[in-house]
């Protein structure tokens, strides 16, 4: 509680800063609206904020708009970027983690949609098959978020299911086809 009451955004000509206690002298701060918004929830005792992974298409349009910019600030939204690849001037993919209030969630995808994005939610999970796996962790040197990692001395495979994007680049990998896609339930 003490870093976010310490928290401070403030602007200058060429900068922005979300956490910085102490801004230069000689400029304006002012404490920032979502950590304002966000410290009252706290305060309130409304928990944690409900967390959603999905997949942003960008049409090539989109790709300059300042979209995790604006869910903060007009939904407060928080949206960590798991993996990006986008280019200027072309359709780009977005996995995000989107965090906050269940309304603010729902009307931040509709937004979302009404911009042109295409959104995909998570289809599922990844799960490994222990009887198949033999550790031999060629699916860790493949996985972009460090959710499949072989840790010494024993050399066994940990999987890490809060890190895992769901980017499926695991599966083919594996020669023995331990690893697979558990889809979600209806």
């Amino acid at each position: 509680m003490e870093l976010v009451d310490q928290a401070w955004q403030w602007a200058g000509p060429a900068h922005y800063k979300l956490w910085d206690p102490e801004p230069p002298a000689g400029t304006a701060h002012q404490p920032a609206p979502l950590l304002r918004s966000t410290r009252a929830k706290v305060k309130a005792g409304d928990g944690a904020p409900l967390k959603r992974r999905i997949t942003l298409h960008f049409p090539r349009e989109a790709v300059h708009e300042p979209i995790t910019y604006r869910l903060a600030v007009e939904f407060d939204v928080a949206a960590k970027i798991l993996r990006a690849q986008i280019a200027p001037n072309q359709s780009g993919t977005m996995v995000v983690e989107l965090s906050g209030d269940i309304d603010d969630l729902a009307a931040a995808e509709q937004w979302l949609e009404a911009q042109g994005l295409g959104i995909n939610l998570t289809p599922g999970q990844i799960t490994i098959n222990p009887d198949l796996c033999v550790d031999c962790g060629i699916c860790s040197s493949l996985c972009p978020s460090g959710a499949l990692a072989s840790q010494a001395p024993t050399w066994q495979l940990h999987f890490d299911a809060q890190r895992c994007l769901v980017c499926e680049q695991c599966i083919p990998s594996c020669p023995l086809g331990a690893i697979a896609l558990e889809l979600k339930g209806p």
